[in-house]
């Protein structure tokens, strides 16, 4: 693999570089400035900025709007946003529901929803987990029964990612108990506004309003909003969950964090441990980096296979292991820089009420929030256990 980059690369870096330093929107800048979580209009904003400028379609097929990027252009674009701080694009419509869509869909659907997902028109979540269905997805209950023109939809969705702020939500639901549990599941869009579907927040460990109750009361869904064949939203969804997985590796976001937790250390704030001489400390530091050196080059290699217009494949699944891993050692290390300032869970200065004073060091107040709701990554997406079977049966083949 070549990792120097030509001229013509260099010349698109420094693209992204002058993009992110001058086009974006003031309300997403002050945002980066300050410190401050990224609201749905914030981020909004910032979508509909990439949008202006050809860039929301990371990685769609050109032909529906995509950029056309190669894998090192992509690679490049993922480093200069987590350099600048930029808020991550949501990825349910962009990277999981919108490639369902061009790949299964039919003309009428992919004409209906991808202009609206690429311009940030509307705001997409999942419908995977239920209550008593997680890792054990297959084992779904919400129902989905037929009649004439539509599903008489009926059931519960739980840990829905910003569920609060959605129009539309992509859905597994139950059309059928004849045979296995994977064959009765049919992938359907529900439209959030439709009566019936109420939506009830979950506060998260870190005091937080990130993930919701759906619930499902006689939703009538027209029968045209099932993509693909009835019986077959398994197939899909596991060609999803790739996507999802790859996403939540976080390698670009890693490596700035990284960058910035050395800066800590050459520097310590007032009040905060010296550990740069602490060998035992600095030795985790240094085995974080070669694996995520390492996990960056894996990366690299899906984002390679993903530009020939195929879905990433087990790999997917190293990658979200491996990415989640690292995610939690490094929030491990910021809370122990922190030190003492790692005490004071003040989660609302890092909300839109306004620029207050910050508890100092500024990174600090922050560190522990960060550490308990990033105890998920490791088990949304699929569970950490269950990527280690997929990857003893599908790499492997144990």
């Amino acid at each position: 693999m070549n990792i120097n980059f030509s001229e013509q690369e260099l010349a698109f870096q420094q693209e992204v570089q002058t993009f992110f330093r001058e086009k974006l929107p003031e309300s997403v800048q002050a945002h980066i400035d300050n410190g401050l979580s990224f609201s749905a209009e914030v981020t909004v904003a910032y979508q509909k900025a990439l949008y202006n400028k050809g860039w929301a379609g990371i990685n769609w097929p050109v032909e529906h709007g995509g950029t056309g990027w190669t894998p090192t252009q992509k690679y490049i674009f993922q480093t200069e946003s987590a350099k600048a701080k930029a808020p991550r694009q949501i990825p349910f419509g962009y990277s999981m529901v919108a490639p369902i869509i061009y790949t299964f869909g039919n003309e009428e659907q992919k004409q209906r929803f991808l202009p609206d997902i690429l311009a940030s028109n509307t705001w997409w979540c999942q419908g995977y987990s239920e209550p008593n269905a997680g890792s054990d997805l297959a084992g779904l209950k919400t129902r989905a029964v037929r009649d004439g023109d539509h599903y008489i939809v009926n059931g519960t969705k739980t840990w829905t990612t910003l569920g609060h702020h959605a129009d539309w939500i992509f859905c597994l639901v139950r059309t059928s108990d004849e045979g296995s549990k994977q064959k009765g599941i049919s992938f359907l869009l529900i439209d959030m506004t439709s009566p019936g579907v109420s939506v009830k927040p979950i506060i998260t460990l870190d005091g937080r309003r990130e993930v919701n109750e759906v619930a499902f009361q006689d939703v009538k869904v027209p029968v045209e909003n099932l993509v693909g064949e009835e019986g077959r939203g398994w197939t899909y969804a596991k060609v999803l969950l790739t996507h999802e997985r790859t996403n939540i590796a976080g390698v670009a976001v890693s490596k700035q964090r990284l960058s910035a937790l050395y800066d800590l250390l050459n520097q310590p704030p007032a009040g905060c441990p010296d550990l740069k001489n602490n060998s035992v400390f600095m030795s985790r530091v240094v085995q974080v980096e070669m694996e995520l050196k390492a996990l960056e080059f894996t990366d690299l290699r899906v984002l390679s296979s993903v530009s020939t217009g195929t879905a990433p494949g087990p790999e997917s699944s190293i990658l979200k292991i491996k990415g989640t891993e690292i995610q939690q050692a490094l929030d491990e290390l910021y809370v122990e820089i922190a030190g003492i300032y790692a005490l004071p869970f003040v989660p609302e200065q890092y909300d839109e009420a306004g620029y207050e004073p910050r508890i100092e060091p500024f990174f600090a107040p922050n560190a522990a929030p960060h550490y308990y709701n990033n105890r998920k990554v490791t088990i949304y997406g699929g569970s950490n256990e269950i990527q280690k079977n997929i990857i003893a049966k599908q790499v492997l083949g144990l």
